[in-house]
């Protein structure tokens, strides 16, 4: 336990060290906040929907924490080819410990990612709608960060050069943040469109986050839950093993 502690608190020290890293990930999540919340919060209000930042701002804070927890996974990827990485597994512990570390450590970063722009939002009008339920919004965070950060874990493990896994992540990362119903209501949907919605596990986080900030889940909490932590230890797994398979 003691290596997963060191490697926890070594990416911690990375991330409050990278002042630049810091402002460039809330750029974006900033952006849709402001822009989508404002450009099209009267449009959302005329048809019917309500407040338009009350439902965009838990995807928008899914938003930043799958940029930082799926980025994270290129740290492997530098590590290996400065040679970090080897001099860590030859070391007398489990890959296993290893792989947790470096996993908790990125979760941790994101979700005080996810917890910053969920600040920012309040500048925006955002106000959670049961303020007892922000713990329970911060553990789908944690889940969707330590989700997320395991997925780039494993397919960092399977690259060794970083414009591969940025060209993958480039690939993943929209597709999930769009059809999970970030932006817009899951109900009466196009049936394609709710199929790959549902397939998306990034769903069920924002669904969980909103339904603890503004009830307004359309599964339901335990529903969310149930499918994160699942979807969790799958990828967990996933992660390990691969992890245990890197060459040095």
């Amino acid at each position: 336990m003691r290596v997963v502690y060191i490697l926890w608190l070594r990416q911690l020290i990375r991330y409050s060290r990278s002042k630049a890293r810091i402002i460039g990930s809330l750029g974006q999540p900033v952006l849709f906040l402001v822009a989508l919340g404002f450009g099209f919060g009267p449009i959302y209000q005329k048809a019917g929907g309500g407040n338009y930042i009350q439902f965009l701002t838990p995807g928008v804070i899914c938003m930043g924490i799958l940029f930082t927890a799926l980025f994270t996974g290129i740290e492997i990827i530098w590590d290996r080819q400065f040679g970090f990485l080897k001099e860590t597994l030859v070391a007398p512990v489990s890959r296993f410990q290893i792989m947790m570390g470096r996993t908790l450590g990125g979760a941790t970063v994101a979700l005080i990612q996810g917890i910053i722009i969920f600040l920012i939002s309040f500048l925006a009008g955002f106000r959670p709608v049961d303020y007892k339920m922000i713990p329970l919004a911060f553990l789908f965070m944690f889940l969707v960060a330590l989700l997320f950060t395991a997925v780039g874990t494993t397919i960092a493990s399977l690259l060794e050069d970083m414009q591969g896994f940025q060209l993958i992540m480039n690939f993943l990362v929209m597709p999930l943040f769009f059809l999970s119903g970030s932006l817009f209501p899951l109900k009466g949907i196009p049936k394609v469109i709710e199929i790959l919605s549902k397939l998306d596990p990034l769903t069920y986080g924002i669904d969980g986050i909103r339904g603890t900030l503004t009830q307004a889940s359309h599964f339901g909490l335990f529903y969310d839950f149930s499918i994160l932590v699942s979807i969790t230890l799958i990828f967990l797994v996933i992660g390990t093993y691969f992890f245990s398979k890197i060459e040095i």
